[in-house]
């Protein structure tokens, strides 16, 4: 009998590795990262940005869980509110319920956002107005000087990488050396395809932090190119810093494994 031991171990840590990815989805934390850039405005100082992607609206992540996550970001209190795409599970039916809740984010300096590959896969256009028409300003392959007492900063978006076209023109043609620019791209990979020296932030997520993964160590599903430390976090990219969400929701199955969701708070600082 003592053969059966290891096998009846090994039984149980899987069936408590299966129950803690079907709780994990439903664990989202607030990750809270500074960002240090000497062209980051005096009026800028200190000043928060929350960043959200990925939420997959529909048969996996419910409306329910939409309000719950917009009540959260609400409550860091933001003063700019950027979204990073995929809002829903690729059925452009789920882009009204899913806007009826983002309707209700607040920042005083405005929520913009970018379509994922998922809005494209439904209906680009259709989702891109619910999502106007909710107040988020879209910045696919657009940009806004988003201003403060003390200074200005330039955010831009570009369409997504697998199902749109980027340009990238926009968000730089009017930013000086010294200006603080912020790039919105759902997909990661789009940070290897610059050749500008302008950016300062690149936002995206589209990787889930790999969903399911070996104890945070290795992610077999990257949904990027380039792997490594690219699929979740900060990472330094021909020049500019590129912060790669978990995000919100999932995908495929509604399972995570030391991948956890996410809403990121980044602090903006002169110096620390």
């Amino acid at each position: 009998m003592r053969w059966r031991r290891p096998a009846v171990f090994v039984g149980i840590l899987c069936l408590l590795c299966l129950l803690y990815s079907l709780t994990e989805p439903y664990l989202i934390r607030v990750n809270e990262v500074d960002v240090v850039d000497g062209d980051i405005p005096e009026g800028f100082d200190g000043k928060t940005v929350v960043f959200a992607a990925d939420i997959h609206c529909g048969p996996l992540f419910s409306v329910g869980r939409v309000r719950d996550v917009v009540s959260k970001i609400n409550s860091i209190r933001p003063d700019i509110i950027l979204l990073g795409g995929d809002y829903i599970y690729s059925d452009v039916k789920n882009i009204k319920p899913c806007v009826g809740e983002l309707k209700n984010l607040k920042a005083p300096l405005g929520v913009y956002g970018v379509l994922g590959n998922h809005e494209h896969w439904a209906d680009a256009r259709l989702s891109g107005q619910a999502l106007e028409e909710a107040g988020v300003k879209l910045l696919d392959n657009r940009a806004e000087w988003v201003g403060s007492a003390g200074g200005r900063i330039r955010v831009g978006g570009v369409g997504d990488l697998w199902t749109d076209y980027q340009n990238i023109a926009p968000t730089v043609e009017d930013a000086a050396a010294g200006d603080f620019v912020i790039l919105l791209s759902h997909n990661p990979d789009y940070a290897w395809e610059t050749t500008t020296d302008k950016i300062d932030l690149m936002l995206s997520g589209h990787t889930h932090g790999g969903q399911v993964t070996l104890f945070g160590l290795w992610a077999p599903a990257k949904n990027t190119a380039h792997g490594g430390n690219y699929v979740s976090g900060m990472a330094d990219i021909k020049g500019a810093k590129v912060f790669v969400t978990n995000g919100v929701g999932t995908t495929g199955l509604p399972l995570r494994f030391f991948a956890r969701p996410e809403i990121v708070e980044i602090t903006l600082l002169r110096k620390l």
